[in-house]
């Protein structure tokens, strides 16, 4: 059933820190990188990296460790989530600066999608960016029309004829509307702060990025024109049938996981060769920053059972293995397979001229199945709404929920007394099914443990707002904020989809690693607190641009990260 597949800047009038005027050649480099390749292992927690080196001390993550800089106490934003953490690599800035939240969350000033009549249409909706703003989110190049991608081979010769902009990918019939304009909000209009990739176009650069949704075109920033050049294959697609099985997309077995993010080692591979992501002759050269995310940890964290490299071809159990968060066969063989593609993008590199970095857009909670509690989170809203409604009359106080191991709600109604109701009510809200998982990958009923609706903490209204630092009045920000206990992911209870999730603020979430490698970077090692931010000024500064340039850095004080020399 499966394949074996595994400018120069112009001169500035006075002497003083200035923003750079846009140059029409490459920027002169002061600083002691051409080029930055990041890359986001998404899932990757810093035990993981831990771990790995030390039972594979031959590794390309080993020498990268060994010979540059790396960082074990490193923390990515909350809600640890993939756009908020990819935008804090990329912009400096936490989610009350970009305006950022989740893929999926609601703005209160915004309109329905296909919303004609904006002058009296009611302000208030989903804001959907992930794969269903694609033009078909079923199909490996989004409905774009590459070509046949009905098998692997197929794909594999078809796939890099995607369209260098992923704007172009997008449903614009499945956009939030802007009452002012009465015109879809792309994802890259809706980054309240610019990027790296702006910083760098600015001052003549070529820029590169690949990723799992067409909405990723969020990388692009408010100019709509950072990336020259974005790949973006979508990862929640069918497989085809010499893959799997109709219906399972490119994360239900890690090997599929594994072929879909070889298409875009590949788009690195070639950006390193100093040509397109297709492969075709680029002038401009290689990218001065560049890079992709892997998905393959995540998914070989969150799958109960998968097949694996080996072989057989057989299948394992996903996660950790008991004692001590020990990866587990799929875990492993993902981390090998990480590592492999890593080497062939160090290989491909200068390190006289090139920096990389590999961090994580996010970790992902529990590591022990022990821990794990599944929760319906349709049981929990529909209960909150319906104890509402007993005294308000045909009102819905939960306009929009997302939960996957943590709760965010924006209410209908904002005011005190709703926003005390909701908080009062999850806190002794027991709910009525709960299961886990034993050692066996199998499912185990956890409903008598289960209490505060699967949370340790809630923050309400003001609360709220203060936790993460916006106003009461910001458009986009949660009116609820529920803080999971330990092992709580919210899904089907009935079976074992997934046996752990992101989004929350779990240790395991947000304790990610920085390691940096490359041009001018010496071996060091921290254990100073740092944040997934400081990623942003610190590509600006191995290419001798400003870091202050970013409005996110200024707004926020975002320092580089510490002792690189």
């Amino acid at each position: 059933m499966l394949l074996a597949h595994l400018a120069r800047p112009l001169a500035l009038a006075a002497v003083i820190a200035a923003v750079l005027a846009p140059a029409t050649g490459h920027a002169e480099h002061r600083g002691h990188a051409r080029h930055v390749v990041l890359i986001s292992v998404d899932g990757l927690h810093q035990r993981d990296l831990e771990w790995f080196v030390a039972t594979h001390p031959g590794s390309t993550l080993a020498e990268l460790i060994g010979q540059g800089a790396s960082y074990s106490n490193a923390r990515t934003p909350f809600p640890s989530d993939s756009f908020p953490g990819l935008v804090a690599q990329v912009t400096g800035g936490n989610p009350r600066t970009a305006g950022v939240y989740y893929d999926d969350s609601w703005n209160r000033d915004l309109l329905a999608p296909g919303t004609t009549n904006c002058a009296t249409a009611t302000p208030g909706t989903e804001v959907t960016y992930f794969e269903i703003l694609d033009l078909n989110p079923l199909a490996i190049d989004a409905g774009f029309g590459v070509g046949a991608i009905d098998s692997a081979a197929h794909i594999r010769a078809n796939i890099y004829k995607l369209p260098t902009q992923a704007r172009e990918l997008i449903d614009p019939s499945m956009l939030p509307v802007d009452p002012k304009t009465c015109l879809g909000v792309y994802p890259h209009a809706y980054l309240k702060v610019n990027t790296v990739f702006e910083v760098a176009k600015a001052h003549g650069l070529h820029t590169a990025w690949s990723d799992k949704h067409a909405a990723y075109d969020l990388v692009n920033g408010p100019s709509g024109a950072g990336v020259d050049d974005l790949f973006v294959p979508e990862v929640n697609s069918d497989v085809p049938a010499d893959l799997g099985p109709a219906g399972a997309d490119f994360t239900a077995d890690n090997l599929n996981t594994q072929f879909y993010d070889s298409l875009k080692v590949g788009a690195v591979l070639n950006w390193a060769a100093g040509r397109n992501h297709d492969g075709t002759a680029n002038a401009a050269g290689a990218p001065a920053i560049y890079g992709m995310n892997f998905q393959t940890v995540s998914t070989a964290q969150k799958l109960n059972v998968s097949h694996f490299p080996s072989d057989q071809g057989v299948k394992g159990l996903g996660g950790y293995s008991a004692p001590g968060a020990i990866p587990g066969p799929v875990l492993a063989g993902a981390l090998e397979f990480v590592d492999a593609s890593l080497k062939q993008i160090k290989s491909a590199i200068d390190p006289k001229d090139t920096v990389l970095i590999v961090s994580a857009k996010h970790g992902q909670s529990p590591l022990s199945r022990a821990a794990l509690t599944l929760i319906d989170d349709g049981e929990v809203t529909g209960a909150l709404n319906a104890a509402w409604a007993k005294t308000h009359a045909n009102a819905q106080l939960v306009a929009f929920s997302i939960n996957d191991d943590g709760m965010l709600m924006w209410l209908s109604d904002r005011s005190n007394g709703a926003t005390r109701f909701a908080k009062n009510f999850l806190w002794n809200y027991q709910v009525l099914r709960a299961s886990g998982s034993d050692a066996n990958g199998n499912l185990i009923d956890k409903t008598a443990s289960t209490l505060h609706s699967g949370l340790r903490r809630i923050y309400a209204g003001d609360e709220a707002s203060d936790f993460i630092g916006v106003s009461t009045r910001d458009e986009r920000a949660p009116d609820i904020i529920g803080i999971a206990s330990v092992g709580t992911v919210y899904s089907n209870p009935a079976k074992l989809k997934k046996i752990a999730e992101h989004g929350g603020d779990a240790i395991e979430d947000r304790h990610v690693p920085i390691v940096v490698w490359g041009a001018g970077i010496e071996r060091t090692s921290s254990d100073e607190r740092v944040e997934t931010t400081q990623i942003a000024p610190t590509i600006l500064e191995a290419l001798g641009l400003r870091p202050l340039e970013l409005e996110a850095v200024e707004r926020e004080g975002t320092r580089s990260l510490p002792d690189l020399r």
